[in-house]
């Protein structure tokens, strides 16, 4: 006899939780300092959005923002030790595209899952790459790069911060695409390699605008185009890799915050809410885009959707470069 009853009970417990408070922690989060891991050494790419972002999310949470550098097998030192810290939202990591499409791929054995142990909460800003070449090759577009190196198999080489990085996908991707044979050289970090390469001791290099931008406005490196969907704003005078004559070709690098899986959604939600004010912050947006970088922004969702494309990119070109790390 009560059976008929048991919707009407089910019904009253959830019109109950509809107004059952919120844990103690989502209400008043944050009450202490938030930690923020830089899974990179600081004056790179990474570590340069996650202060300029920590700045602004100080001010919106009331608590500081305190930027962490935890360099080391190309991110995963950091980024496992944000995965494994509690997830009560008061430790998150300034994750890079890279992390989540590439490492996977090159990776045999990892101690985290970078794509289940952190869990999205926003993207703050992208580059493409921009590729160069050291003054003294013969070439001034992508066309007559293309004939120099199948003229030469072999003997043209490609720099890169290190293998697996994007700067090293780049290039692996253009010579899957176009049938090229050109010599990866990896360095430990962008910096030596753009050394090199103006130097004269390697040929070229897919670097990062950011990084790349002041040696190309000093010409002491040959910018040839950049390898986002669209020109840069950074560097406008230059085509796309797409409109030098390599139809699908793209690749770029973007930053987000990310939080140990586990982390209340409430928690999620509000970093979101405070990320995208940091995003559309004048100071930040300035910051920025004088650096070559493009804002982003948007919601977990999106994060997670980008993340999905990342894989689904990256896979397939890591497996045919034969690329490992351990």
């Amino acid at each position: 006899m009560k059976r008929p009853f048991a919707p009407l009970a089910l019904a009253a417990m959830l019109g109950l939780a509809a107004f059952a408070p919120q844990p103690a922690e989502a209400q008043s989060y944050p009450t202490k300092p938030v930690r923020l891991v830089v899974p990179y050494a600081p004056g790179g790419a990474t570590d340069i959005i996650a202060r300029a972002a920590a700045i602004e999310l100080t001010k919106s949470l009331g608590q500081s923002v305190i930027v962490e550098n935890r360099a080391g097998a190309g991110g995963n030192v950091g980024s496992e030790m944000a995965a494994k810290s509690a997830p009560d939202g008061y430790t998150m990591v300034m994750s890079a595209s890279s992390l989540h499409g590439i490492t996977p791929f090159l990776y045999t054995k990892l101690n985290y899952d970078p794509n289940k142990d952190l869990v999205p909460v926003i993207v703050f800003a992208s580059f493409a790459n921009v590729l160069v070449l050291h003054p003294g090759v013969k070439a001034n577009s992508v066309k007559e790069l293309v004939a120099l190196a199948k003229a030469q198999p072999g003997k043209m080489t490609c720099a890169s911060s290190g293998s697996g990085s994007t700067i090293h996908m780049s290039c692996e991707m253009f010579k899957q695409m176009l049938g090229l044979d050109i010599t990866h050289v990896p360095y430990k970090g962008s910096g030596p390699a753009v050394s090199d390469l103006m130097g004269g001791q390697v040929n070229m290099m897919f670097d990062n605008i950011p990084s790349a931008i002041s040696h190309i406005r000093s010409g002491k490196l040959r910018a040839l185009a950049t390898t986002g969907p669209k020109r840069s704003a950074a560097l406008p005078e230059l085509p796309t890799v797409v409109e030098a004559g390599v139809p699908g070709y793209e690749s770029t690098a973007w930053f987000g915050l990310a939080m140990p899986a586990g982390t209340p959604k409430a928690i999620i939600d509000r970093m979101n809410a405070d990320g995208q004010k940091a995003a559309k912050a004048p100071d930040f947006i300035k910051r920025m885009t004088d650096l070559g970088y493009e804002i982003v922004g948007g919601t977990p969702e999106q994060m997670a959707a980008m993340i999905q494309d990342e894989i689904k990119r990256w896979g397939p070109i890591v497996k045919a470069s034969g690329a490992k790390v351990d």
